[in-house]
C-alpha cells in the first residue's frame, strides 16, 4: 500500500523493510567479494601464475558484486533515490557514494584487464599493495553506505557479509 503525499510516493513500513533486506543481501554479497580478494592478495606471490590467477578469480566477483551494486544503488527507485525522497537532508553524503562509484568501478575493470589479458607486472608486490588500497576504498565506502541507511531509517545492515 502506498502513501501518497502531493506527486510523491511513499514506501510503507513493510515495502521498506523488504527492501532493505534485499538491500542487506547485496551487501552481504559485496562483503564477500572483497573479503575473498584480500584474501587471495595476502596469499604467496610466489612465481605469479596461481596467486595471479586467485586474485583475477575473486576480482571478477567482485566486478560482477560491484556492478549489482551499483545498480542497485543508482537505478530509478534505487536506494539513492529512496533516501533523497524519504530523508532529504542526506543528499550531500548520497552525492559523495554516487560519485565513488565510477572511479572505483573503472579501478577494478583495469586491474582485472591486467589479470585477464597477461598483462605485464613487473613489480607484483607493488601490483598487490594498489590493490590492497582499493579493498580499503571499497570497505570505507560500504561503511560509509550502511551509516547512510542508518541515518535515513535507523536500520543497521549489519556489520557482517
Amino acid at each position: 500500500m502506498d502513501v501518497v503525499s502531493g506527486n510523491e510516493r511513499q514506501t510503507t513500513a513493510p515495502e521498506l523493510a523488504e527492501y532493505l533486506g534485499k538491500v542487506r543481501a547485496r551487501r552481504a554479497e559485496l562483503g564477500d567479494s572483497i573479503r575473498a580478494v584480500d584474501e587471495a592478495l595476502e596469499a604467496a606471490i610466489a612465481r605469479g601464475g596461481p596467486w595471479r590467477e586467485r586474485v583475477r578469480a575473486a576480482l571478477a566477483e567482485l566486478d560482477h558484486d560491484f556492478s549489482d551494486h551499483i545498480c542497485l544503488t543508482e537505478s530509478p527507485g534505487g536506494l539513492y533515490e529512496r533516501i533523497r525522497r524519504d530523508a532529504p537532508r542526506l543528499s550531500g553524503p548520497i552525492d559523495r557514494l554516487f560519485a565513488e562509484h565510477a572511479p572505483l568501478r573503472e579501478e577494478i575493470a583495469g586491474y582485472l584487464a591486467v589479470l585477464e589479458h597477461g598483462g605485464t607486472m613487473a613489480d607484483l608486490p607493488a601490483f598487490r599493495e594498489e590493490l590492497t588500497l582499493l579493498v580499503r576504498r571499497l570497505r570505507r565506502h560500504r561503511q560509509t553506505g550502511a551509516d547512510l541507511v542508518y541515518e535515513a531509517y535507523d536500520v543497521d545492515l549489519g556489520g557482517s557479509g
